[in-house]
């Protein structure tokens, strides 16, 4: 499905030298995948996620979609191909409403059919722990916290329903309750629809749950393997214990 090729990406500081954030990466990541993209701060997971939707440009390498190259697409085209992608930190929208967003995200219905029922739009606010009827008609702006954004978020990127869906830390923000809940619904959309995920975290309850762990550390694949081979391996120690329990109670 989704595939990395010798992918880099740099910058430039403060003093207009190179600095390489992304370094030589190669993946595959295949149909009906679930995997977790993980390593420490600054490592380059959320720029691999912005690579991948197309809100970055590499500087070299390419990404194919399905065979197809992507590398110079644009956000918006990507979105069209399939890919959904959800922000750590959510977009405000002012002047649209919660259901006209999930409206948006679920798209125009097929010649004939009929738009997102609104019983369905409050499904989708109650697969993510929101009470429908306290949101359907909010104002997707900064009345919303955080994590309701980040929830929200979430409902439209289940109605879109698309091929791969990229999360970029979808515990930040988040509270307990609802991090357990989300855990729920990560395992719902991989189990139920079949499409792939790619969820970046530190969070072990989410690196539990995936089939693959993806290690990034200083813009380079460091390791990679199932669930059971990386996670014992990641928890060992002192420091690796530390490391993956820095976000534990949001």
């Amino acid at each position: 499905m989704l595939e990395l090729q010798d992918l880099c990406f740099q910058v430039s500081d403060d003093d207009a030298q190179q600095k390489e954030i992304i370094r030589d990466v190669n993946l595959t990541f295949e149909d009906h995948a679930f995997i977790a993209i993980t390593g420490p701060n600054g490592g380059g997971k959320s720029t691999l996620a912005k690579l991948i939707m197309g809100i970055e440009q590499p500087t070299s390498g390419r990404i194919l979609y399905n065979g197809t190259d992507i590398t110079r697409m644009d956000i918006t085209q990507r979105a069209r191909l399939g890919i959904s992608f959800a922000f750590q930190q959510p977009v405000r929208f002012k002047g649209i409403k919660v259901k006209d967003l999930i409206q948006l995200a679920a798209g125009k219905p097929k010649k004939g059919g009929k738009p997102i029922s609104f019983p369905s739009i409050c499904d989708y606010l109650s697969k993510v722990g929101l009470c429908a009827r306290d949101y359907v008609n909010r104002d997707v702006d900064s009345s919303l916290s955080g994590g309701e954004l980040k929830r929200i978020e979430i409902a439209t990127i289940i109605a879109r329903n698309t091929p791969l869906s990229v999360f970029d830390e979808p515990e930040a923000g988040i509270d307990l309750w609802s991090f357990n809940n989300l855990i729920q619904v990560f395992e719902e959309m991989h189990r139920e629809s079949g499409n792939s995920l790619i969820i970046i975290s530190h969070q072990e309850r989410i690196l539990n749950i995936a089939d693959e762990i993806v290690v990034l550390a200083e813009g380079s694949v460091q390791d990679r393997g199932q669930r059971g081979d990386i996670l014992p391996e990641l928890l060992k120690g002192t420091e690796g214990c530390r490391f993956y329990q820095q976000t534990a109670g949001r």
